[in-house]
């Protein structure tokens, strides 16, 4: 991996959204068509995770990742790249809730009581967030 893109990934509390947006292609777990949606991405210690505000079901990236791990992780500001690698869904509570309290934290002092998405409260997103952690595939 290029020093830009570990430098495009280094991603800190006060790492804009636009630094944390970024493309993934999926194989759709149905239609094994490539699937490519836009979402931010989180850092927790030294990894790398796909995560959103909790919903009422699954995402459909997050169901297409737990029947095909492998995937494309598409970075797309500043540094342009596409990176292949596999994502570990998290379902482990006790996992979940480490991780998702630092996201949520950050969650909250990025976007702040007024903000239209409201306050994450960490339980909800224990319960209903989407989490995958990202390993990067090594490529020739």
């Amino acid at each position: 991996m290029s020093d830009d893109v570990r430098e495009a990934l280094a991603i800190t509390r006060s790492s804009t959204i636009e630094d944390r947006t970024v493309d993934i292609t999926t194989t759709g777990r149905r239609s094994g068509q490539a699937r490519r949606i836009e979402i931010v991405f989180y850092r927790f210690e030294d990894s790398v995770y796909l995560s959103g505000i909790p919903g009422p079901r699954i995402r459909d990236w997050l169901a297409n990742l737990a029947a095909d791990p492998h995937f494309t992780f598409h970075l797309k500001h500043g540094v342009v790249a596409d990176l292949p690698a596999e994502a570990e869904v998290i379902t482990d509570p006790v996992e979940r809730r480490r991780a998702l309290a630092e996201f949520v934290d950050e969650f909250n002092h990025r976007h702040g009581s007024d903000s239209p998405w409201g306050v994450a409260v960490l339980d909800e997103w224990v319960e209903g967030s989407p989490l995958a952690r990202v390993r990067f595939l090594e490529t020739d």
